[in-house]
């Protein structure tokens, strides 16, 4: 069974056509690339997809929504099921990574504070940054901000990952070990889809790749 399908997908921002003909069929536990130049509607593919671009034609069926039908009271249970991690980490500047993820988990709904702890020791764990709990955003390199952001994205153990840009404002090295933290988290049956222009990345870990060109998805195997 797939986790992301769409059918006759036309992707707009506002009245202005962005991708036409969208037929993807992802399944759980693969590791894809998205790749295209700036402002071929890689971000806005991933934004459709967590509903944040609404679905006009065409249909997509993501973790049991569909989004042509979506009623705005379920897209945040839609997005329980999704993890998304940003370029520029959006971590909350006044609070320290402890605070940042119990943040989250209290607004989705989570209360037991012996439940909270545990899964956020879980997840930081699971990034490698088991004693970095009670640092400031400020005190962390960017590698480490954005293993904060694949935490936060893995708290409600979702189904997918959305990565837009993922690794856009790292060095390379930091850069391969954002890349390999991902592909271990596809490994564990998740999907993790990651939008990016990082060619060498791509080449050093090969993957599927879909490619947003002149207003198509294609799609590419290396």
């Amino acid at each position: 069974m797939s986790v992301i399908k769409t059918t006759d997908l036309n992707v707009f921002q506002k009245d202005n056509l962005i991708l036409s003909d969208v037929n993807i069929e992802v399944f759980p536990g693969e590791f894809i690339y998205l790749i295209g130049k700036t402002g071929t509607g890689k971000s806005s593919l991933l934004r459709t997809l967590y509903a944040d671009i609404p679905v006009k034609e065409g249909n997509v069926d993501i973790a049991g929504f569909n989004l042509k039908n979506i009623s705005p009271k379920e897209i945040p249970f839609l997005r329980r099921k999704l993890g998304i991690v940003f370029q520029d980490f959006q971590l909350l500047s006044d609070r320290n990574v402890k605070q940042n993820l119990k943040f989250v988990l209290k607004s989705t709904g989570w209360k037991n504070e012996k439940e909270i702890n545990e899964r956020i020791e879980d997840v930081l764990s699971k990034v490698g940054l088991e004693t970095k709990h009670f640092k400031m955003p400020h005190q962390l390199s960017g590698g480490e901000q954005q293993r904060v952001a694949i935490a936060r994205a893995l708290l409600n153990d979702p189904e997918i990952i959305l990565a837009d840009e993922p690794t856009g404002n790292l060095d390379p090295d930091t850069s391969e070990e954002i890349i390999q933290l991902l592909i271990q988290i596809s490994k564990t049956g998740r999907t993790v889809i990651v939008a990016t222009h990082d060619f060498i990345m791509i080449s050093k870990y090969p993957s599927k790749i879909l490619v947003c060109d002149h207003g198509k998805i294609l799609h590419q195997e290396l």
